[in-house]
């Protein structure tokens, strides 16, 4: 059995399948006949979770950000991003799609931010001329789920694996109103190990490409800086300030009786275990990041 350090990380995470380098391009040629653009993002990890070639893929074009997971998420920390964005310039909508939380009010929103085109449009006597809405997002946001909503019928493919959508498709929502659904992208290199680790707790990159234990053991680490008292909820464990993440993770094995020949702990199951938790909510309404300025 590999030796476990204090120091225990996530392996670098670099992930770039070549359908993706496909999605990018088909995104900057198809940005310019859409009106406005709809970013999904989780709001457990509102940063980690926006793409940032986005801004420049998709230039100067209105955007809605559609912060989706609102029901697993820290409440007043959502409150919070929700001002940030709408101080960048950004319209922002909070939504849980797997309810439909939120999603009625998208469609009035994307005509309020288009207001103006809206009136210029009239003004030459093109009332009621469709408006083409472009969705983004990175994988395993719950971008096909949130369409699926909002277009009353089964639209987009729905997995739990990151990057299934991998083709564009037009979606009709109504009589006036288009939206160009297309797959969900990373990016060539995260610019942090931080980040890289934030998307691996949620899924949006997939287990196979990661160290499991190590990544549960840095998720104990944030949770006890963050949320001790969801650890003491759940693994029944007070976890120590100087506990090293893989010794959290043992703890909670311990706790859960998970042990193997020689009385030894089963680290690996409990790390899976951990992660299926936090990722179906079984720890309580969690958000790992804070916007810039706090």
């Amino acid at each position: 059995m590999k030796d476990k350090t204090e120091n225990l990380q996530a392996a670098k995470i670099n992930w770039f399948p070549g359908h993706m380098t496909k999605a990018r391009r088909m995104i900057a040629e198809n940005v310019k006949i859409v009106d406005t653009v709809c970013e999904i993002i989780d709001a457990r990890i509102p940063l980690s979770s926006r793409n940032p070639d986005l801004d420049e893929l998709t230039g100067s074009k209105p955007r809605l950000v559609i912060m989706n997971k609102v029901d697993m998420a820290d409440p007043e920390r959502t409150r919070k991003w929700a001002e940030w964005f709408k101080a960048q310039g950004k319209f922002v909508l909070e939504t849980d799609c797997k309810s439909g939380k939120g999603t009625a009010a998208f469609t009035s929103a994307v005509r309020s931010m288009l207001r103006e085109k809206l009136e210029q449009y009239a003004a030459k006597g093109q009332t009621g001329r469709q408006l083409r809405v472009m969705v983004v997002g990175i994988p395993n946001v719950g971008k096909s789920t949130f369409i699926n909503k909002i277009a009353k019928r089964r639209a987009a493919e729905i997995s739990d694996r990151p990057g299934v959508t991998r083709g564009k498709q037009w979606i009709n929502i109504d009589k006036g109103l288009e939206l160009l659904d297309t797959p969900g992208i990373l990016w060539p290199k995260f610019d942090s190990q931080e980040v890289g680790e934030h998307l691996a707790y949620t899924g949006a990159i997939r287990d196979q490409v990661v160290d499991i234990e190590a990544l549960a053991a840095s998720l104990l680490a944030l949770l006890r800086d963050f949320y001790p008292d969801r650890i003491e909820t759940r693994y029944k464990f007070a976890p120590p300030a100087d506990a090293s993440g893989y010794e959290l993770l043992s703890l909670a094995g311990k706790k859960r009786g998970f042990l193997i020949s020689g009385g030894e702990i089963d680290t690996e199951r409990m790390a899976n275990i951990l992660l299926d938790e936090f990722r179906a909510g079984k720890l309580g309404r969690i958000t790992l990041e804070l916007p810039p300025e706090d």
